[in-house]
């Protein structure tokens, strides 16, 4: 008796000094971006200014080429703790897969700009793929341009199976242009969870490019991907606040504004449950707020194609929950010609891309 109550606390023990390790670990290596950083830049395009009647735009959370719809997520079941036979990270012959489409979809959509979020550059959950390389490869003459939204060195869930932790992760989001934009920056945005989950979270940020058109004002550009697993979408508040200032203040000074995101949340009036009415399987998606913005502005989106599903088991249409969080925000002086989400029936990806024409008044 005596001695296996001697051997269950010496693995108390060395469970407790190994919570302890990855604590003091993640706090002393928490990445703590500023405010405003410059973006890392790939490639340059050749053409300076926007002079298209009609301009088209895509975007995309690929999911790290991770989620495609033969994956679950261990996280999606409340899996803090064990994984619970849910998939911690995808084989590798999966992210080849889904990695693969992403490349198909880039090299074949006519899009003049790709607005992506979640792109890995050197994850353990993706094998270390460098996710962008192979994408912009896809559009050797467009601009590319990088903002960082997730540096950890360890992310240690399910906490009670640390020999398969998530691990290191280094990914963001990324704007391919046809047109090179002539001032770009990576904008923090506010709030964070409390210590200690903040130094295992995403940072989450805006890309915001600038280009020259030839009217007379600048088109700003603007990639975001706004917080998940934000329990009471306080997270969300702060961060659209700080969105809502800043597109105004850009507008205000006579630029055209576009925001493309996954804003973790449903467009004003859109009913969440729309594609399953009554059957949420337990989920639930917030609205963004109608008076948001004032008379003029406007969400462009497409309501009759799912752009996000839930991630509880694989991919099983009619059963699986999806929704729309995926879609743009143009300014008042922007005219919206076209909108389509692509139907891919999440092949590639717990998102599909959006697609969206426009025109500048």
């Amino acid at each position: 008796m005596r001695k296996t109550l001697r051997i269950a606390l010496l693995l108390l023990a060395f469970f407790l000094l190994y919570i302890a390790i990855v604590l003091v670990h993640g706090t002393l290596t928490d990445w703590q971006p500023a405010a405003e950083l410059p973006v890392d830049t790939y490639q340059t395009s050749p053409e300076a200014t926007i002079t298209d009647s009609v301009i088209s735009l895509s975007i995309w959370n690929i999911g790290y080429a991770g989620l495609g719809s033969t994956a679950d997520f261990f996280f999606d079941s409340g899996g803090f703790f064990f994984s619970n036979n849910h998939m911690i990270r995808p084989a590798r012959s999966q992210v080849g897969e889904f990695l693969a489409g992403a490349a198909l979809f880039t090299r074949s959509t006519a899009a003049d700009f790709f607005l992506f979020q979640e792109i890995d550059l050197g994850s353990r959950r993706s094998h270390y793929t460098q996710q962008l390389d192979t994408l912009r490869a896809q559009r050797p003459t467009y601009a590319a341009s990088y903002a960082a939204n997730y540096r950890v060195t360890r992310v240690p869930i399910p906490v009670l199976e640390p020999w398969r932790a998530y691990g290191k992760v280094e990914a963001g989001i990324a704007t391919l242009s046809k047109w090179q934009p002539y001032a770009e920056q990576r904008l923090q945005l506010p709030g964070s969870f409390s210590w200690p989950d903040r130094i295992f979270q995403l940072d989450r940020c805006l890309l915001v490019s600038r280009f020259k058109t030839n009217r007379s004002g600048d088109l700003v550009v603007i990639n975001g991907h706004l917080s998940a697993y934000d329990k009471g979408g306080e997270l969300k508040k702060q961060q659209m606040a700080f969105i809502q200032t800043y597109v105004q203040a850009e507008y205000d000074e006579g630029n055209y504004v576009l925001v493309g995101a996954d804003w973790n949340q449903c467009p004003p009036f859109f009913p969440f449950d729309t594609f399953s009415p009554g059957k949420t399987d337990g989920y639930t998606q917030t609205n963004i707020a109608p008076d948001f913005l004032p008379e003029g502005w406007q969400w462009i989106y497409d309501p009759t194609i799912p752009t996000n599903r839930k991630l509880r088991s694989t991919y099983l249409p009619g059963k699986t929950f999806t929704t729309v969080i995926d879609f743009f925000l143009i300014s008042p002086n922007i005219k919206a010609v076209k909108v389509k989400t692509i139907d891919q029936q999440f092949r590639f990806s717990d998102h599909q891309p959006v697609y969206m024409e426009i025109e500048l008044l």
